[in-house]
């Protein structure tokens, strides 16, 4: 008989690295240390129109077995009369991962054309319930604010306020701005770190630069020289890698591919096409 607590865990885990990978991908390019909040930058790696697909692979069982797809899009919008970009990530479970678990979540994250976070939305699904997160931001005296609000799948709201001398980002925010960051002078171990929310609370995140690699996506979509970086997560003072993500090593600083360490097991994601890029994909092999 299936455990259910062991396959909660699993939908639990899955989805939160799912979700997370696909947009910690590119933070590998942030050199440097914490961005500051007057830290502006100009647009050099996306477009409006960008349209990038992956497949997401769980090994269960040591079989790997096709969870699920994600697509992540960029558009210009407007916001509260201002122009503005708007990312969105879709990630949806295959029929046969929806045995074990669901996998639906919608991302948005909107910013100014000088890549600073303006609001944030998540929803994402549990069973037939679905949970939001909302995030508005502002700057005020040099400080960022995220005013977030969480609603759980029986309609519950809870409401916080935080700030920071530090910009704060969501998942998305943070990989559209790192995508035009200069990476050529990371060294090999180099600690980025940089404050994140995802609509129910700020925190600290680490990433390690572990230097370039070849990899080669499924399904015929090529192989690509790309940048190289580990999520890391601190538990009792020890460091735990929690996924490895890879980034293409020219212009567009696609993300196209993460290998994920779950407790109970490991996913993979590969990027499956890409279209309406910046600039050329220089980084294929």
């Amino acid at each position: 008989m299936q455990n259910v607590n062991a396959t909660k865990t699993n939908s639990q885990r899955l989805r939160m690295l799912a979700t997370l990978a696909v947009f910690v991908l590119t933070l590998g390019l942030a050199a440097g240390s914490h961005a500051a909040v007057t830290n502006s930058a100009t647009n050099t790696a996306f477009r409006s129109g960008e349209t990038v697909q992956y497949d997401l692979y769980y090994n269960w069982h040591f079989v790997w077995v096709k969870a699920g797809s994600a697509t992540m899009s960029v558009t210009t919008t407007t916001y509260r009369g201002r122009p503005a970009y708007r990312t969105r990530l879709l990630t949806r479970g295959s029929k046969q991962a929806d045995r074990f678990w669901v996998l639906r979540d919608t991302l948005t994250s909107v910013m100014t054309y000088n890549l600073l976070p303006l609001a944030y939305s998540k929803t994402d699904m549990e069973g037939d319930k679905y949970r939001q997160r909302n995030v508005w931001y502002s700057y005020k005296g040099g400080r960022s604010y995220a005013r977030q609000q969480y609603i759980n799948p029986y309609g519950a709201q809870s409401w916080k306020t935080q700030s920071s001398h530090l910009t704060i980002y969501d998942m998305l925010s943070i990989l559209m701005r790192a995508r035009s960051l200069d990476a050529s002078k990371l060294q090999v171990g180099h600690k980025i770190k940089f404050v994140m929310t995802d609509g129910d609370g700020i925190a600290d995140q680490t990433l390690i630069f572990r230097g370039r690699k070849n990899v080669k996506m499924k399904t015929g979509a090529g192989t690509y020289r790309c940048l190289v970086v580990s999520f890391v997560e601190y538990e009792e003072g020890k460091q735990r890698e929690v996924g490895t993500f890879y980034v293409t090593d020219d212009g567009n600083h696609l993300p196209v591919a993460a290998d994920l360490y779950l407790k109970i097991g490991s996913a993979k994601i590969y990027m499956s096409g890409y279209k309406n890029l910046k600039g050329p994909m220089r980084a294929r092999k």
